[in-house]
């Protein structure tokens, strides 16, 4: 509770923290909003594949020609890397393989990376976060993302002492979503596809929050870093509010959706005929607390938290999350405190891909969001069992055979390049895994 206290301190001693953001997009602009009323923390360099486009983001966001004029603009995110006052790098571009190339070249310049790119974790944040400890370095997920909300709310219930029944987020979920491509996307949201052009919105990127492609990623992400357990055949998506989820989210034996305590977990705020869940969660995060004794469990009444039936289980939650606007806390705590906000413990879940539709030998996959596939949390275990691709190498690969509707897409089914960094970085982590002994079949 004294990070503004420790920057005051660093301010007033002219050294303030200093950045190096790569991306400037929606994430990156919202934390380049913030920076002029954060006394003592500075962006140094901004890298972007367009540097002009960069400069306009940050007029647009509210920044003085001074404050421009004094930040470096790159179109590599290796010089904002290099960048000898840069503290901590901020790797905001959403691309896995960047995200991963960012991640590897900060450590080796020993220098703190804080991952809005959860695609890049998902796919491979076991083997990054090792290899920043190895390095003495500080890897953190990013906060005012959901998944290192989650961790935090997480973090706090285990030190207080109760055991973590679930965790997870909301967001707007139909089954028949899986299937959406960026065609149709914009009827969803209730926008026409002028308008969204208009407002520079992708819709490829607007369309994997609603296949549920993000939240798999971002679920992945959360059973990572809180050594939470995944469900077996992916998310169930329970429609569920803020004053049901301690009903719902418990196992099964005692009347929830939950295969056992431990679970990550994510609501819908849609009820399956498509009407509007009362008090939804569709922007928040939560928490499933149990009491370990009944005496614990007899104050969740006395203090007012609504519980199950058997009063030992009780929910919190926050209803919204600020994206970038929040992103400061991150890069404060690894600057100031050597602490990340969520990291990478163990390879727990992994989101894979699954094919929308009938899927021919010799088409082209086009990723998250798009035509080609969605993707599905699963057990490690099972994904390495199945053999399965994670979605993170599921884009611009073709395909060797055909794969058919709602089935997983293997490793095996596409000519992947096995000499990308990403890939070999992949196949690293599954070897390492294997090795460890640690990864049980689970088919």
């Amino acid at each position: 509770m004294n990070l503004h206290a420790m920057l005051a301190a660093r301010a007033q001693a002219g050294k303030p923290v200093r950045v190096g953001l790569i991306g400037a997009g929606k994430f990156g602009s919202m934390f380049l909003a913030q920076v002029p009323s954060i006394k003592g923390l500075e962006v140094a360099t901004i890298a972007d594949l367009d540097p002009e486009r960069a400069k306009a983001t940050c007029r647009h966001v509210g920044w003085d020609g001074a404050r421009i004029a004094r930040t470096h603009f790159a179109a590599s995110g290796r010089e904002a890397i290099g960048d000898e006052r840069v503290e901590v790098v901020v790797e905001a571009t959403g691309n896995p393989a960047a995200g991963i190339a960012h991640a590897l070249e900060a450590i080796a310049a020993k220098k703190a990376i804080v991952m809005v790119n959860v695609e890049a974790d998902a796919l491979a944040g076991a083997y990054l976060a090792n290899k920043a400890r190895q390095a003495g370095v500080t890897y953190s997920m990013a906060y005012g993302d959901q998944p290192a909300l989650i961790a935090e709310i997480v973090d706090w219930a285990r030190a207080a002492g109760f055991l973590v029944a679930a965790a997870g987020k909301g967001t707007k979920y139909l089954p028949a979503y899986h299937t959406v491509t960026p065609d149709g996307v914009w009827d969803h949201y209730g926008l026409t596809a002028a308008e969204a052009r208009a407002a520079g919105m992708n819709s490829q990127m607007f369309n994997s929050f609603l296949d549920g492609t993000k939240s798999a990623i971002e679920m992945a992400a959360v059973a990572n870093a809180c050594e939470l357990d995944v469900p077996h055949d992916g998310l169930g998506f329970p429609p569920c509010g803020t004053d049901e989820l301690a009903n719902m989210l418990r196992p099964k034996t005692l009347g929830g959706v939950l295969e056992g305590d431990g679970m990550v977990e994510v609501v819908s705020s849609l009820k399956r005929d498509g009407q509007s869940v009362p008090r939804d969660l569709r922007w928040g995060v939560y928490v499933v607390l149990k009491a370990q004794s009944d005496y614990a469990a007899s104050c969740f009444k006395q203090y007012g938290l609504p519980t199950d039936a058997t009063g030992r289980y009780a929910a919190m939650y926050k209803p919204f999350h600020l994206i970038g606007l929040e992103l400061s806390i991150s890069v404060l705590n690894v600057a100031l405190r050597a602490e990340p906000t969520g990291q990478c413990k163990a390879w727990r879940g992994d989101a894979v891909a699954v094919a929308k539709r009938a899927l021919k030998a010799g088409e082209t996959l086009d990723g998250e969001g798009g035509y080609t596939v969605y993707a599905k949390l699963i057990p490690a275990a099972r994904s390495l069992s199945l053999g399965a691709l994670p979605i993170g190498l599921a884009s611009h690969v073709k395909l060797t055979c055909d794969v058919a509707a709602g089935e997983f897409v293997k490793a095996s089914d596409v000519a992947l390049d096995e000499k990308a960094q990403a890939v070999r970085v992949r196949r690293d982590m599954e070897r390492e895994a294997r090795q460890a002994g640690n990864m049980l079949a689970a088919e």
